[in-house]
């Protein structure tokens, strides 16, 4: 059933990218409608002005619910040739995949993510800006023995009209909503939310919770010695201003620094004086108890003797 879903799909796509534009080119080989060949135009203004960049694009049978492979074959100083490259739209990142994305969002992520910087991804390069701008004026002398595209011809000429600019910034737009998706989904939390959650501490949360609760929470944790929960009981350090907090931000460290001065350290700290007291009291029992028997053994010696005494009379 998917292996139908995916034949429809990519049917229509072929359709809607059968004439080429002066920015992107893509279709299907002859005998394999899952492996399609794409020629790009490198993005002006960057080092990859000029070029003509071909390659392609292996989908899998169940696309679009799974993403597709990309592979460069011309030589760009970006990506590597021949091997799959890794994008948050390609098959390496199946996580940041969307089944509405297609073969011509691909084509527009390629474009705009060519001036990226590679950051050692897999198939990723960081050629000087020199070498770039040869492989491009090299790139247009490039032909396909796959396909047999030329990549003199394969593009309508560059327009310089509103058309060509809206799609480079479409692929400007796009190569940046996927980046930083890609980014929010491999922590699962946006830029935000963590900057939000690290001003929490654990009084914050317990704000939240009855007081009952908190009440037998806090004597669980100052009777019990545990060594791996000594980490939350460490008082918690003031916050450095900032103006741009929230309010809820503020009013958690508010709460921290009312909290600090009844933390369980400041508790820690007096109980030497409580077992102070308990050693003063067990000193006090213990002559009382001496005293005690030394009251015995004399009365035991003071009878001995007048029995003695009785006895010689």
């Amino acid at each position: 059933m998917n292996f139908i879903l995916a034949v429809k799909r990519l049917m229509k796509e072929a359709a809607e990218l059968k004439d080429p534009t002066d920015h992107y080119h893509a279709q299907p080989l002859e005998d394999n409608l899952f492996e399609w060949h794409f020629t790009v135009r490198g993005p002006p203004d960057s080092d990859f002005d000029g070029g003509v960049y071909h390659g392609r694009i292996v989908l899998p049978p169940e696309y679009p619910m799974k993403p597709p492979s990309i592979i460069l074959l011309t030589a760009n100083g970006r990506f590597e040739v021949g091997k799959k490259i890794c994008l948050s739209i390609s098959g390496h990142h199946p996580e940041t995949w969307q089944p509405s994305w297609s073969i011509r969002t691909a084509l527009l992520a390629i474009i705009g993510f060519m001036p990226t910087k590679g950051e050692g991804a897999i198939g990723s390069l960081d050629y000087t800006p020199e070498e770039r701008k040869a492989l491009a004026k090299k790139s247009q002398d490039f032909c396909c023995e796959g396909c047999g595209s030329a990549m003199k011809d394969v593009l309508l000429p560059l327009k310089s009209g509103s058309d060509s600019s809206q799609a480079d910034q479409e692929a400007k737009e796009l190569a940046r909503q996927i980046s930083f998706k890609a980014e929010v989904n491999s922590s699962g939390k946006t830029i935000a939310e963590s900057d939000l959650n690290h001003s929490f501490s654990l009084n914050d949360i317990q704000d939240d919770v009855p007081t009952t609760f908190q009440g037998a929470t806090a004597s669980t944790s100052y009777g019990v010695q545990n060594p791996s929960a000594a980490s939350f009981q460490q008082p918690t350090q003031p916050a450095a201003k900032n103006t741009s907090m929230s309010p809820r931000q503020r009013r958690a460290q508010q709460h921290s620094q009312r909290r600090s001065s009844t933390s369980p350290d400041v508790i820690q700290g007096q109980q030497p004086r409580d077992n102070h007291t308990d050693h003063g009291g067990s000193a006090v029992l213990i002559v009382i108890l001496t005293l005690a028997l030394a009251a015995l053994i004399f009365r035991r010696i003071y009878l001995a003797n007048e029995y003695i005494f009785d006895f010689e009379l």
